[in-house]
Formats: C-alpha cells, sequence, structure tokens
C-alpha cells in the first residue's frame, strides 16, 4: 500500500555507544530530533511540500547546538566557521548548494536561493556569501555558531598534534551532518543536507553533503536520500546517485539497494556512515555502518521515532 507522506531526518553518525551519554543527554538529543521531524512532519500533514518540509527539519537542526549544522557548527583549523549544504527536489531534479559560507544563519536556506534564485546550482566562499546577503536571508556575525563544545572538542585535537581527523576515534566520536528526506501528498521527494564539516579542517576543505549526487540527491523516478560520514568517500562512491541508479536502472529494492552501498562498496573502500532514504512509494531506510546514527522517522501508523544507537527505538505518540 502506498504511503501518502513520509520523512525521516538524521543528525550525523559514528562511534555513538550508550556509554558515551549520560541519561540527560540522550533525552535532550532524543527531544531534539523529535522537534526537527515535527517541524517538517507538521507541513506534509497540512497537505505542504516536500521541499518545504526537508527545509524546515534542517532549519530546525541547524538552530539545536547538539548537531553540526548551523549553532554548534565544528571549528575550522583557523578557529572559525565554514558551513555547507544542499537541497535537491525530486519532481524536477532541481537543485541548490552553497559551500564554505561563514555569515548566513541557516545555510540549508541558501541552498535553496541559490536553486531558486540564480541560474547556477553551485556557490561557494565569499561569492556564495555576497549573493546570500543580498537576498533578505538572516545574517550573523561568524561567532554565532560558536559553542564551548565544539570549542573545547578543537583545542584538544589541536593539543593532541593532529590537523584534521577524519576517522572514528573514542566514543562519541560521529560525523556531523544533518539532513532529511520527505515524500508529499502529490507523490514528489526531496532531500536536504546541511553540515559544518570536520573539526581542524583546512585549505577550503568541501565534503559530500552539498554534492549533488554524492551526500544528496532527489529523483520521483527512484529515491530522495541524505548522507552523513566520511564525505571523501562518499564522494569516491557517489553514495547517494549510486543508490539512486541501483533503484532505477537495476531494479533494486530502496532496502538492496541503501544496503548494498552503505554495508558493501562504501564499506569496501575504507568509508563509514550512513543515508537516509524515501521511495515514491513511502518505504523509508535508515542504514548506516557504524555504532549509531541520530535518527527520527514517522511511521506508517503516524507515529514518531527518535534512535542514536544501533537497535533503539524510541516511540513518541
Amino acid at each position: 500500500m502506498k504511503q501518502s507522506t513520509a520523512i525521516a531526518i538524521h543528525g550525523g553518525a559514528g562511534v555513538l555507544t550508550p556509554d558515551a551519554f549520560g541519561v540527560a543527554e540522550r533525552d535532550e538529543v532524543h527531544r531534539a530530533l523529535r522537534e526537527a521531524l515535527s517541524a517538517g512532519d507538521v507541513i506534509l500533514r497540512a497537505g505542504g511540500t516536500s521541499l518545504d518540509a526537508v527545509e524546515a527539519a534542517v532549519i530546525a537542526l541547524e538552530e539545536c547546538p547538539w548537531f553540526n549544522a548551523g549553532k554548534g557548527a565544528v571549528f575550522t583549523d583557523e578557529g572559525e566557521h565554514e558551513l555547507d549544504a544542499a537541497i535537491m527536489d525530486g519532481a524536477r531534479r532541481d537543485a541548490g548548494a552553497v559551500a564554505g559560507i561563514r555569515h548566513l544563519r541557516n545555510p540549508v536556506r541558501g541552498a535553496r536561493a541559490v536553486m531558486e534564485r540564480s541560474e547556477h546550482l553551485m556557490l561557494i566562499g565569499g561569492g556564495a556569501d555576497r549573493f546570500l546577503a543580498g537576498h533578505d536571508l538572516p545574517q550573523v556575525e561568524n561567532a554565532w555558531f560558536d559553542t564551548e563544545l565544539r570549542r573545547r572538542q578543537w583545542r584538544e585535537q589541536r593539543q593532541g598534534g593532529e590537523r584534521v581527523s577524519l576517522e572514528p576515534g573514542a566514543p562519541g566520536y560521529k560525523f556531523g551532518t544533518v539532513g532529511a528526506v520527505a515524500l508529499d501528498a502529490a507523490g514528489h521527494v526531496a532531500a536536504a543536507t546541511s553540515t559544518g564539516g570536520i573539526t581542524n579542517k583546512r585549505f577550503g576543505r568541501v565534503g559530500d553533503s552539498p554534492l549533488i549526487g554524492a551526500g544528496t540527491w532527489a529523483d520521483d523516478r527512484a529515491v530522495a536520500v541524505s548522507a552523513t560520514g566520511h564525505g571523501e568517500y562518499f564522494i569516491r562512491a557517489a553514495v547517494a546517485h549510486e543508490i539512486a541508479a541501483r533503484i532505477r536502472h537495476g531494479g533494486a529494492s530502496l532496502e538492496a539497494a541503501c544496503r548494498d552501498v552503505v554495508q558493501g562498496e562504501l564499506k569496501e573502500l575504507g568509508g563509514s556512515g550512513g543515508v537516509i532514504a524515501v521511495a515514491p512509494e513511502g518505504e523509508l531506510r535508515l542504514e548506516f555502518n557504524t555504532p549509531g546514527m541520530y535518527r527520527a522517522w514517522r511511521g506508517r501508523d503516524g507515529s514518531l521515532h527518535t534512535a542514536i544507537f544501533a537497535d533503539e527505538d524510541r516511540r513518541h505518540p
């Protein structure tokens, strides 16, 4: 039976184990995930578009300092913040992306502005900031993205002698990205992804999140996907598009396509992380090859679910 609407979100994957979190911290994360999911779900239930739903959900995640996107973004090598985001509409495969921006409060809004208000698909750095400043979007000082947790993580890594860390280390480490996928009542899918990148990154590094086909993809003929993980590997495997191609051209099910790419091809390359995906029929898949992934979804019975660890499922009426 086709599901009329569907939605799922993620807030990053990695070495997330129960002993790395206190009960109060876990409860806060679950609450934040539920609120972000609800921000998109209420739009779908009111007959809104999947594009509006994924944007609203990601904005809520960008506003929450628990996640590495927007407020709470990690620090670069220079002690500042560079933000990336992408959004894609599965109806016409319209897309927009920004990378290395420094002053837009909600980067996903910038990605949508590039899609709808420019002739381009992706803008980066200072040019992107100048474009966005001229389109009546909330601007902030770069220091607005600071949090004490991220500053402490940045200092600890620098004191450890590592320029940048791409691999999971101690428990509690996660790849910091947020994202959402949704299906609306008109049968259209959409995806959005946003990130602060990796702690201590240098040289204007950009990962998979804003790259269409790597960390973000939406096509009504197959699937919408948002990814989180070691971006260099997700780019090399073109993870989001690879899942779509296996469904559209190879006839794979959503479950098989996500599993075989995340647990197979990506893992064989050495990549860690996960994806959330929704098919035009309303089926959802949340697949990851790490011990945990911040995630939330709406079940077929209408209940909301949140989870952090691999075998967790916290149901909310």
